[in-house]
């Protein structure tokens, strides 16, 4: 008897397996980071064609294999279709994804960095938060949840807004993240802030991060 189980879940890469597979990671609510193949993704036609791609958010049906996953059914709620039709924000995105991917880990408790990665990228969509901002505000609080941001810098002069901003990011749960801008000035420090702890604590660079550098 074939075991299945359900997932609620973002694709965070995909890649072609064979002539008309998919393998995909799934940023899961259930089990953390997780991959699975997609039988016949690519062929025309094919109901799982759409549902394998980045940004899209949904349910999965799994039938457990007995040394991988492979994705039966997909039930999407959300395509993130917005990012697709601007190439400055599916940039930012698809950086969204990657640091995502290097953050998280299979079987861990990664519901708040789902709960992250989703509520960024519909910031991402509002014309009220500019896109500079949100990765700001991203990077920062994905460096909190993981237990390396160690808060506002001991040297340097910052601005008052500067540190009220920061401990905002670090405290606050991920709901209430956008719900704030800044002035230029005080956008210039986060980011100063942000690039430099990227540096200190991750160990790789990131590709789509040196095309969103380059925009």
């Amino acid at each position: 008897m074939q075991e299945y189980t359900q997932i609620t879940g973002m694709v965070l890469k995909t890649e072609p397996i064979g002539e008309y597979d998919r393998r995909i990671v799934i940023l899961t609510r259930e089990m953390g980071k997780i991959s699975a193949f997609a039988r016949g993704a690519r062929k025309q036609g094919s109901r799982l064609l759409a549902s394998t791609m980045p940004f899209c958010f949904g349910e999965f049906k799994l039938y457990v294999g007995r040394s991988s996953y492979n994705v039966m059914e997909a039930s999407i709620s959300n395509y993130f279709e917005g990012l697709r039709e601007d190439f400055e924000q599916a940039c930012y995105g698809m950086y969204f994804l990657e640091l995502m991917d290097y953050y998280t880990r299979e079987n861990n408790d990664e519901k708040e960095m789902l709960k992250l990665l989703y509520q960024s990228l519909r910031a991402l969509m509002h014309d009220a938060f500019p896109n500079r901002l949100v990765r700001c505000i991203f990077e920062m609080k994905a460096m909190a949840l993981n237990g390396e941001f160690p808060g506002m810098p001991k040297e340097g002069v910052w601005d008052e807004s500067t540190g009220y901003a920061v401990s905002y990011i670090v405290d606050s749960g991920v709901e209430k993240l956008y719900t704030f801008t800044v002035n230029d000035k005080v956008l210039g420090e986060l980011m100063t802030i942000a690039d430099d702890y990227r540096r200190r604590y991750l160990d790789r660079e990131f590709k789509s991060l040196e095309i969103v550098d380059n925009l």
